[in-house]
Formats: C-alpha cells, sequence, structure tokens
C-alpha cells in the first residue's frame, strides 16, 4: 500500500506517492496557472493591485488535485486502490473567503473584482496597519494568549488578513460564510465537511488548546467584528496525525481516488517537513528553505520566546510544544539578485555555458568574510521574526564605487545567515538549548556557499536532507497515518524519513571574523528594526 502527499507551495503544487518506507513512487508538479497575482486581478488588467498585496487563485488549488493526482497514479502505474490515505501540507497563512458552501468568493461576479475577495496569499503583506491595531490593543489588556505569539503580531497571519477585509470590505466580510485556511479549506473540499487543523489556527489564527479563539478580544478590536468573526472560523477542529474524514464521490470523480479514501487533518507545509525528515526530538533547530525559511523547533516545556511567530503544542509531534520563528525573504533574495547583475556577467555565463547563480557563486567563493565591507538587512519583504514588521526593507551599508557584484551577492547570502542567528540566539536566549541543526528544501541543495557561510556564522554543523521534497513526504506520512498504515507519528516518521546528505562544519577563522562581523550587523540590524523602523516605512510609503 502507498499514501499520498500535496505538498502545495507558493508557486505549484506537488503530488507525491510514497510507499510505507519512505521511497517516493512519482511525483507530478502543477504550476499554478495563475501564479502569484501581485499587479492587476485575473478578472480585469484594469484592477491594478495597492502595494503588497500578494494574492492567488483558487481554481490553481483545485487543479493540482484533478490534474497532478491522475498523472501521479499514472506515473507510478498504479490503481486508486493502492492508496490507503491522503495528506495534505499547505503554505500559510494563506486565506480564503468562501460561502456557505466552501465556494471562494471571488468566483462570484459580484464580488471578482474585489481584491479582498481573492485568495491572500502568506505574503500578502498589506495588513501591516490591522496587525499594529490588534497588537497594541492586545498589549494594552495585556492578553496573557500574546506570549504565545513571541509578543507580536504579523501582517502574514489570518485575523490581521480578516481585520483587513471587514474594514476595507464591509460587504464582502458580511456575505462571507468562512474565513479559512487554504490548507483547511483543501481538506474540507476533499471530504465534504469543514475540518480546521489545530496547526495552522495554533500558529496563525490566535486559537489556543485550552482556551480556543480569544473571542472577547475580538469584540475588543470591534463589537461588530467581535460578533461576527467567531462564526466564520467555525467548524470541527483537529489534531495533526489525525484523520479529518472520507473522500466524497464527488471528489472521487474529480481526483481518480477511490471513494471513502481516508483524508488527514492538514499541517502546515513547512512543519510538514519536520516529518519528512525525522526532527521529532527536542533541541533540534530545523531550517526548512526556501522563497522564505522557517526555523522551528519542538520542546517538552512551553517557554516565552521574544519575537516568534508562536508555540503550539501538538502541533506536529504529540506532546511536544512546536516552536515557530521565520525569514520572509531567503531564495526570493538571492533570486530577485540573479536578476540584476550587469551584461557582462550574463555574457560571461553564457560563453562559460553555466548559470548566473553558479557564475556568482564561483566568484563569490573565492572572497573572504569581511573582504567586502558590506553589511546587508535581508528585509527586502519585510521582517518575519523576531521584529514582525513588514513596512521594513532591505538595506546595504558600506558600498563603495569599487563594490563588484559577487561582493554583494555574498553579503547578501551572509545577510540571510545573520538574519538566521538572530532567531538562533533568541531560540537560545530563552532557554531552548540547539543541539542539533537540520536543513531542507531546495535551497541548501544547491547552495554550497550558502550553507558554509550559515555554518561558520551560527558555528554547528548543519546536516542536510537529501530531498527537495520534505514537505511532500511529511503530507504522504500523515496520508499513512490517515489510511493505517501506522498508528503513531514518531513511528511513521522515523521508518519513512528522507535521510541526510551531507554535513556543513564550521572553518575557525571564519567563525572568528563572522563573529566580529555580526557584532556589527547587529548594531545595524537593531538600528534600523527597533529605534528608527520609521525610515524605512517612510521610504516606502514614498515610492
Amino acid at each position: 500500500m502507498y499514501s499520498l502527499g500535496i505538498d502545495f507551495g507558493s508557486e505549484s503544487g506537488r503530488v507525491l506517492i510514497v510507499d510505507e518506507n519512505g521511497a517516493t513512487i512519482s511525483t507530478s508538479v502543477v504550476p499554478y496557472r495563475h501564479g502569484v497575482i501581485t499587479e492587476h486581478l485575473p478578472s480585469s488588467e484594469e484592477n491594478t493591485l495597492p502595494q503588497d498585496f500578494a494574492l492567488q487563485h483558487p481554481e490553481d488549488y483545485l487543479e493540482v488535485l484533478q490534474t497532478g493526482i491522475p498523472k501521479a497514479l499514472y506515473k507510478a502505474n498504479i490503481t486508486n486502490r493502492s492508496i490507503s490515505g491522503v495528506g495534505i501540507a499547505f503554505t500559510s497563512s494563506t486565506v480564503l473567503a468562501t460561502d456557505k458552501n466552501l465556494t471562494p468568493m471571488c468566483l462570484y461576479k459580484q464580488h471578482k473584482a474585489d481584491p479582498h475577495a481573492w485568495v491572500k496569499l502568506w505574503k500578502h503583506h498589506s495588513a501591516q496597519k490591522e496587525s499594529m491595531e490588534i497588537l497594541n490593543k492586545a498589549k494594552n489588556r495585556q492578553e496573557e494568549w500574546l506570549g504565545s505569539f513571541g509578543n507580536q503580531i504579523s501582517a502574514e497571519w489570518l485575523l490581521p488578513k480578516c481585520l483587513e477585509t471587514f474594514y476595507k470590505s464591509p460587504k464582502l466580510y458580511s456575505n462571507t460564510e468562512f474565513f479559512i485556511e487554504a490548507g483547511d479549506w483543501i481538506v474540507s473540499i476533499l471530504t465534504g465537511k469543514v475540518v480546521r487543523s489545530n496547526c495552522s489556527l495554533g500558529f496563525k489564527a490566535l486559537w489556543n488548546e485550552k482556551s480556543g479563539f480569544p473571542t472577547d478580544f475580538f469584540k475588543a478590536l470591534n463589537s461588530d467584528f467581535g460578533n461576527t468573526m467567531p462564526l466564520k472560523l467555525r467548524g470541527e477542529i483537529k489534531n495533526v496525525g489525525e484523520k479529518a474524514g472520507n473522500i466524497t464521490k464527488e471528489m472521487a470523480d474529480k481526483t481518480g481516488l477511490l471513494k471513502g479514501t481516508p483524508v488527514a487533518v492538514s499541517i502546515i507545509d513547512a512543519h510538514s517537513s519536520l516529518l519528512g525528515i525525522g526532527a521529532s526530538n527536542q533541541n533540534q533547530l530545523t531550517m526548512v528553505m526556501g522563497t522564505s525559511t522557517c526555523h522551528l523547533m519542538s520542546h517538552k516545556q512551553f517557554k516565552y520566546v521574544s519575537g516568534i511567530s508562536g508555540v503550539v503544542k501538538d502541533a506536529v509531534i504529540p506532546g511536544l510544544f512546536t516552536y515557530e520563528a521565520g525569514q520572509s525573504a531567503v531564495g526570493d533574495l538571492f533570486g530577485w539578485y540573479q536578476g540584476q547583475v550587469p551584461f557582462e556577467y550574463i555574457k560571461e555565463a553564457n560563453d562559460s555555458e553555466i548559470s548566473i547563480f553558479q557564475l556568482l557563486e564561483n566568484k563569490a567563493q573565492k572572497l573572504t568574510p569581511g573582504e567586502s565591507g558590506l553589511i546587508s538587512l535581508d528585509w527586502h519583504n519585510g521582517n518575519r521574526s523576531i521584529l514582525s514588521n513588514f513596512d521594513l526593507s532591505g538595506a546595504m551599508i558600506g558600498i563603495t564605487l569599487n563594490t563588484t557584484p559577487e561582493e554583494i551577492y555574498l553579503s547578501l547570502l551572509e545577510a540571510s545567515a545573520f538574519s538566521t542567528k538572530v532567531i538562533f540566539d533568541t531560540y537560545e536566549n530563552a532557554g531552548l538549548i540547539v543541539e542539533d541543526v537540520f536543513a531542507c528544501g531546495g535551497l541548501p541543495l544547491k547552495n554550497e556557499l550558502l550553507m558554509q557561510t550559515y555554518a561558520d556564522v551560527l558555528n554547528k554543523n548543519i546536516k542536510v536532507s537529501q530531498t527537495t521534497q520534505a514537505s511532500g513526504v511529511g503530507a504522504s506520512i500523515l496520508g499513512a497515518i490517515a489510511g493505517g498504515i501506522y498508528n503513531d507519528i514518531n513511528k511513521a516518521s522515523q521508518a519513512m524519513k528522507q535521510p541526510f546528505i551531507k554535513t556543513y562544519t564550521p572553518i575557525k577563522d571564519n567563525v572568528i571574523k563572522y563573529n566580529s562581523l555580526f557584532n556589527i550587523y547587529q548594531q545595524i540590524h537593531d538600528y534600523f528594526g527597533r529605534e528608527r523602523p520609521n525610515i524605512m516605512k517612510t521610504l516606502k510609503i514614498s515610492k
């Protein structure tokens, strides 16, 4: 028997069929037809989007189910009877507004021109004002639950996005029956009933396993909002590792799966990676590295950690609290810079028959830490942790007329590593001691200089997983549990986990140099991020 895992990312959905030992039998990747929508709505090119909007089309997700699943079954040369269960991992917080039948509001004629009716992707950052309103109100009321979110509220989360809709599109808000995380929406579509995950609710919707939603706080924000929002968050809440339900006949016909196939409770994609690589013990820090990075830890005890993105019990491993922090621009940042290099570098790469990325990598590897005289801030997509401020933007200090493209590139790699060290130190200062560091995702396998820089800056060995599909494997593990192949998350994860392929070890001389450079970075980080954050906000508004 096999399980099927679907990993919905920012640009595409990946369907994996995996056996009980963790071997991937087939993979099908379905790019989102509409991609990330940042300029104008699909309904009309005249509907120009405001700054910081990042939307998606819900039909792209359904296409993953209806195209990707049959293709994966065909490539595996198996029938649907061989699939024991289905697991869903989804990038989060990605929020849909739907009617009572779970039909997205953007598909209705009267709402298709309203940007708030479309899916708000995790990197939709236009609700910064609403996130600050929530944070200030929570601090004034001394809300106890705020400590579980590092005393910060992120514009990426569900509540700021919903409050943004309440203020800016009241008619849409009134007509919306459910606000739901995209991963939970997929599970609900497959099973025909609204089932929400404790993972997505706990990290992205201010929900707590003991007290539920802070409904009194919702009312303190706005009485009308407080009276209506809890109803829009209703549904059965289940834990990761449980079965959500079974595939309906309608969805069986559309996907090629067998009616009644068990479906697991959804999980956030980064968190799913912990299962995929077998990081099931406390004191292990896992970096899930892609367009952005999540820094995840598990621990037996609850601890207050300033500036993190949340802590939720049983969110991944039963009996353990999972802690999350993150960076908003990592792979996105390096990809952006590769598009900025001068023409002569493009020509040199073409003449050498290598990519721009490889050319920059080759040149930057010849540099030593500090040689460029540059220190950068990697806030090109705002700061998720530990400042939780998406009005911040990137910066570079020390540039001269002699600065080269490879020096800028190395500075961006170092900035990413320094930003990770800020998170790393924050965890350890709170008593979460890091004994092992793991890395998974696409970046660790194709950027050796980046990973060596991380090892040198953190002064830790970093073990890199061989798979680029840790999240999809994690989803298939949950599918295997829902389908009865395994009855325990730990057993399933250890049986199906993907091996590590390489370990990066700190270079002593580089560690010493980066310790000195990090002190400078910390000063710049605190000046622009804590003391004078309005400098970047003012520049952003004037853009």
